[in-house]
């Protein structure tokens, strides 16, 4: 299994400008089935379309930039990870995208949700999300929204703190009822990917750490206060993860204290959470597990752990992150200028730049992550050439596809597209530059449904005091 890591791979090889994974297609035109939603297919005109809907009739309707959904895509994986992970609780993470009708897809087809924000809950409670199935994750979490969880019966709080615990008790105790909890452990397990998103070494914000005997502890306060409900444990390694041998590590790590638990309290906990955070294919290059394989590797190894320390299996939950929703997105922009500038040697690069940028994608310019893209409204017989999707922020570092051979005759005018944009593109969107956000867009069978509209300047203005006539004195 090979795969590009998540902070991409800058650096070209020596006396080349192409990084070393980058092949020169042969058919410029050729989507590569792997970084698609599975709606995506090239028309007999050249045009790409998704759900039905060709890309210059989605440009000419809802306008660039847009994200687009491919709403039978993210039904047909939602199902299948469930499929997969039969018996167990999967958890769609509301963080990667959110929206009310999102929300509804994800209640709709049987997963339950991680939300971590009083905006994501009150979405989720908006959308009529049970409120039992929905898990509320922070590592600061603060009054008002833990009141809100307590007063809707959220399912599960996520316990980060020390100071959190003890919130939740004078919350618990003024409203009468029992908070359920589950202690979120740093497994000290070293995920392999981007610093930014590994979540379970010793030195970061989340959770307790099991090396130094907090996360017991954590487990002993929770389960001994008349106020909370101790459901079990939470772990979680990282994100954009290909493989399973950090699990095994943190399921190892994680059970042991399960054990201990039992030991000193005589009773087990009922639940254990292995998070998740599953990779998808952004490139030729990465080669994502297919959720059956993963949850057959994840059952044996949780069998064989709890086997090795003596204790029953307990209800198992699965946060998959991206691998549901980021696939299922693809961007679409407009053309506006092309620059070839000569990088010496004979060597050359095509800067495409589009009407979007940072503001609708940061992960390039935050994380160094790779993208595909490719000439949406039409085929092209020209020849293939190295090119850079830049955006239009007055900012050196606005990139968005660092590397991609595009045809040599891309223009103004054109459109790209770029594909696995459905997680973390729009719910890190910014406002950059005054840059009104775009619009997501749900399509399936020739139909397009508004998830969110396209923000307008009137939208950011109305925020100013001073543009509605207001004075600060």
């Amino acid at each position: 299994m090979t795969h590009m890591h998540v902070a991409g791979s800058i650096h070209a090889e020596v006396g080349s400008p192409a990084p070393v994974w980058l092949a020169k297609p042969e058919d410029v035109n050729q989507l590569d089935a792997k970084v698609w939603s599975r709606s995506a297919r090239r028309r007999p005109d050249g045009q790409l379309e998704i759900g039905g809907v060709a890309a210059e009739e989605l440009a000419e309707r809802v306008g660039t930039p847009a994200y687009l959904l491919d709403e039978a895509d993210f039904r047909e994986r939602a199902r299948r990870w469930r499929a997969a992970f039969a018996g167990w609780r999967v958890f769609y993470a509301g963080k990667a995208f959110l929206s009310v009708g999102m929300a509804k897809w994800v209640q709709e087809e049987g997963l339950s949700l991680d939300v971590c924000s009083l905006g994501e809950l009150s979405v989720a409670l908006r959308a009529g999300f049970e409120p039992a199935r929905i898990g509320m994750h922070g590592n600061n979490k603060t009054f008002e929204e833990l009141r809100l969880a307590l007063e809707t019966g959220v399912g599960r709080i996520i316990v980060d703190s020390a100071e959190e615990i003890s919130r939740l008790e004078v919350l618990a105790a003024e409203a009468g009822v029992r908070a359920p909890v589950m202690v979120r452990a740093t497994t000290g397990v070293e995920a392999h990917t981007h610093e930014y998103i590994a979540t379970a070494h010793d030195d970061q914000k989340f959770g307790f750490a099991l090396s130094s005997g907090a996360a017991l502890v954590a487990l002993m306060r929770c389960y001994h206060s008349p106020h909370l409900t101790l459901l079990g444990l939470h772990s979680h390694i990282g994100s954009q993860i290909f493989e399973t041998s950090g699990f095994e590590v943190a399921a190892r790590r994680t059970l042991k204290l399960f054990r201990q638990f039992q030991e000193a309290t005589g009773e087990q906990m009922t639940e254990l959470d292995l998070g998740g955070g599953f990779g998808i294919a952004y490139t030729s290059e990465d080669t994502p597990a297919e959720p059956e394989d993963l949850a057959t590797s994840l059952r044996d190894i949780v069998a064989h752990e709890c086997r090795g320390y003596g204790i029953d299996v307990p209800s198992l939950s699965i946060e998959p992150g991206r691998a549901i929703v980021g696939s299922a997105g693809t961007a679409l922009y407009r053309v506006g200028t092309t620059k070839e500038v000569d990088l010496g040697g004979g060597e050359s690069r095509l800067y495409v730049s589009v009407d979007g940028g940072m503001s609708d994608n940061i992960r390039p310019a935050l994380y160094g992550s790779e993208y595909s893209a490719v000439l949406a409204n039409r085929a092209s017989t020209a020849e293939p050439v190295l090119a850079r999707v830049v955006g239009l922020h007055c900012e050196s570092g606005d990139i968005l596809v660092r590397d991609v051979f595009l045809p040599a005759d891309i223009h103004p005018g054109d459109l790209v597209a770029v594909p696995a944009s459905g997680a973390y593109s729009r719910s890190m969107a910014s406002n950059y530059n005054h840059t009104p956000r775009p619009p997501v867009v749900a399509v399936r069978d020739g139909a397009l449904t508004a998830l969110l509209r396209r923000e307008t300047l009137e939208d950011l203005l109305r925020l100013d005091e001073f543009w509605n006539g207001g004075e600060n004195e």
